[in-house]
């Protein structure tokens, strides 16, 4: 009787293998044959099959959806806007765009005024052009930079980079090109290497370094006009010079103090815009059971105005819990020493969905990490959030300075992660400034602060505006102990 009752009580628990007796003799044999059955994978389902998505579960996946999503309806979005420019020229008579698969060069380092692309630098010369591979190859021409330091990113939509372009490479000028992910055709004579994308939309952005004097503007100009990107079918295995300051400008509707948004939560869960990256972004191994989850929040939300009106309520929490917090550059990466932060694979993001997010809110388009290492600051020494309304120093013991094989910066930024506009037109401080000057014990000190120093520290001044502020290390070709994490960075310390 206890056996049966036991029996009984379990039940549910034993209900695939069954308590058929009482008897412990035959509880105990080992000459039954009990058939074990189970779904092969193949028989398994793969996805939705249509059940009805209540209001949690469709919050659960919209939000996860959002935070994946965002960083490529960005791109998405950036590549239709490119789409409507007329010709090569300067949007704003700041940032350089062009028609789709063309690129146009700046000849001197970015305006002030520039807000398509926040946290850019001013120790290169940038190039823009958007990419759709689908449409045809793009060759990327490339002239002799020298001894001059120099990359050409080449990302993705997922913002991956895919090609090895640089100085720090030792890429051989001539053409270049970049193909679709389908791109079988033959290649023509004259092209020194084929790079493929993962996707059909991508995106080149050259960077060549510029010394900060009147010499380096003048003897880059050469260089600069002869760094293109056009179509196959225009390749003709001569170099094309372009003198890019004749470009026109192109007039814009609408100044903004922060970037320019590229992405709307009210829209976002719509066919136009996820809809359309589940389509142009083939998933990566293990992201197609995600793929079919999203897809389906898509297909019942067209047909359900309630659900679709949860999926918009989440866009906008999301936008405003997870995506804004990710613009502060101390929530972007790792944190190291003395309150700096630095993300550990800008240009290789690949599954981290994090980093990707936090990069593409914050500093969009970020090389590859071995070609560049970037470290932000919010913080004084003590914790506090910099300020411009203060003074600060940072200062770099002898042999200390960021270890590359390139160049290093220090850049200044308002809250937006733009510059503002200051009297001697200095918005980073670095290899570039040749007028710098050491302390008598070999260290360097550079000088924060809003005012004009003494006349014997204005080489070494970083000017900054009267707001919170933000600055940022960039390290290009980073030597094996920046990449290692063996070099840190000093504090940023208060003057009193």
């Amino acid at each position: 009787m206890k056996l049966n009752r036991i029996c009984f009580l379990l039940s549910i628990a034993t209900l695939m293998v069954g308590c058929q007796s009482t008897n412990a003799t035959e509880n105990n044999r080992t000459d039954i044959d009990i058939p074990v059955q189970s779904l092969s994978y193949e028989q398994a389902v793969k996805g939705p099959t249509g059940s009805i998505i209540t209001e949690g579960y469709a919050k659960a996946i919209a939000n996860y959806a959002y935070a994946w999503g965002w960083p490529m309806v960005n791109m998405h979005n950036r590549r239709e806007t490119f789409k409507q420019v007329p010709y090569q020229g300067y949007m704003g008579g700041a940032m350089p765009v062009a028609p789709i698969n063309y690129l146009t060069m700046l000849s001197d380092y970015v305006s002030p005024n520039m807000r398509d692309v926040a946290h850019p630098n001013q120790d290169v010369v940038y190039g823009f052009g958007m990419l759709s591979l689908d449409k045809e190859p793009v060759v990327i021409q490339l002239p002799d930079f020298g001894d001059r330091f120099w990359t050409v990113m080449a990302e993705d939509q997922r913002t991956d980079s895919f090609a090895q372009l640089s100085s720090i490479y030792g890429s051989e000028p001539g053409f270049y090109m970049i193909v679709s992910p389908e791109w079988d055709g033959e290649i023509p004579e004259g092209i020194n290497k084929v790079f493929r994308s993962s996707t059909d939309l991508a995106v080149v952005i050259p960077r060549v370094f510029m010394d900060d004097t009147a010499e380096d503007r003048e003897a880059i100009q050469p260089i600069v006009n002869q760094l293109g990107a056009y179509p196959l079918s225009e390749f003709t295995g001569v170099m094309k010079v372009t003198n890019w300051k004749s470009l026109p400008n192109i007039p814009e509707a609408k100044k903004t103090k922060s970037e320019k948004k590229w992405v709307n939560p009210n829209t976002f869960f719509s066919a136009n815009q996820l809809g359309k990256v589940l389509e142009e972004v083939p998933p990566l191994p293990g992201e197609e059971a995600m793929y079919a989850q999203f897809k389906e929040l898509l297909v019942q939300a067209k047909e359900n105005k309630g659900l679709q009106e949860i999926l918009n309520n989440v866009a906008n929490q999301a936008e405003t819990n997870i995506v804004e917090p990710l613009f502060r550059l101390e929530n972007v990466g790792k944190e190291i020493n003395n309150y700096w932060t630095r993300p550990q694979d800008n240009g290789r993001f690949g599954t981290d969905y994090l980093t990707r997010l936090a990069v593409a809110k914050s500093n969009i388009f970020t090389n590859d990490v071995i070609e560049t290492s970037y470290l932000y600051q919010y913080k004084d020494e003590r914790g506090n959030r910099i300020n411009g309304n203060h003074n600060y120093t940072l200062t770099f013991k002898k042999g200390e300075l960021p270890p590359v094989d390139g160049f290093w910066s220090l850049t200044m930024y308002n809250s937006n992660h733009f510059f503002v506009s200051n009297e001697i037109k200095r918005y980073s401080i670095g290899t570039k400034n040749k007028e710098m000057k050491y302390n008598k014990d070999g260290s360097l000190t550079i000088y924060i602060q809003n005012e004009k120093p003494s006349e014997d520290k204005m080489g070494n001044w970083l000017p900054a505006p009267k707001d919170d502020i933000a600055m940022t290390i960039r390290a290009y070709g980073p030597k094996e102990s920046m990449l290692s994490g063996a070099w840190q960075p000093p504090a940023v310390i208060k003057v009193k």
